[in-house]
C-alpha cells in the first residue's frame, strides 16, 4: 500500500472519529481531542489498515474511552481544600490542612523524579494558574496534539513512582 492511499483513507475518516470521540468524551475524566490523538495513534502503529475502519474506529474510540475512564477514576485530586466530599460543608481541621500539605510535597518530590520532559508538563498541568493545552504547548515548545499523549504517559509514570515511593527506572532525557 503507498503511503498516498493510506493518506486518503485516514483523511475520510476524520469527520467520523471526531464525532466519535466527542460522543465518549466524559466532561473531567477524558477529552475528546485525547481520545482523538489516542485512537490516532492506536490505528497508525497497526501493521495494515483494519478490514472495516469504521468498526475498528468506534471499538477503539470505546476502548480508549473506558481506559481513560478508569485512569481517571484512580486519580485523586490533590488541590488544597479538596478533602473528600463529607469536608466539603466544614471547614478543614489543622490535622487535614497538615495532611493535605504533605501530600502535596509528596506530590511535587515525585513529579521532580519524572523522567524527560514530565516534570515540566505535570507541574504546568498543577499549577495554580490553570493553564489551557495551548497555554501549556506554547510555554513548553511541545505539539498541542501531543499534550494529550505525553500527559497520559507522565502521569502513569507519576502513579507508580507514587504507589511504589521509587524513583522512575529511566533517566531524564531518556523518556518521551
Amino acid at each position: 500500500m503507498t503511503a498516498h492511499v493510506r493518506h486518503d483513507e485516514l483523511a475520510g475518516i476524520r469527520p467520523l472519529l471526531a464525532a466519535e470521540a466527542a460522543a465518549e468524551s466524559v466532561p473531567g475524566a477524558v477529552e475528546a481531542a485525547d481520545l482523538e490523538q489516542s485512537v490516532w495513534l492506536r490505528l497508525l502503529e497497526l501493521p495494515e489498515p483494519p478490514a472495516d475502519p469504521s468498526a475498528w474506529l468506534r471499538r477503539a474510540v470505546r476502548a480508549e474511552a473506558r481506559l481513560a475512564g478508569r485512569h481517571a477514576r484512580h486519580e485523586t485530586s490533590l488541590a488544597p481544600g479538596v478533602l473528600g466530599a463529607h469536608a466539603a460543608a466544614q471547614a478543614p481541621t489543622a490535622e487535614q490542612q497538615v495532611l493535605a500539605a504533605e501530600r502535596r510535597r509528596a506530590l511535587l518530590a515525585a513529579v521532580g523524579r519524572l523522567p524527560g520532559r514530565c516534570p515540566e508538563l505535570v507541574s504546568a498541568l498543577i499549577s495554580r494558574s490553570d493553564l489551557t493545552y495551548r497555554e501549556i504547548s506554547r510555554e513548553l515548545g511541545i505539539s498541542q496534539g501531543s499534550l494529550g499523549p505525553l500527559r497520559s504517559r507522565c502521569l502513569s509514570c507519576l502513579r507508580t513512582i507514587l504507589a511504589t515511593g521509587v524513583a522512575s527506572p529511566v533517566r531524564r532525557g531518556n523518556a518521551p
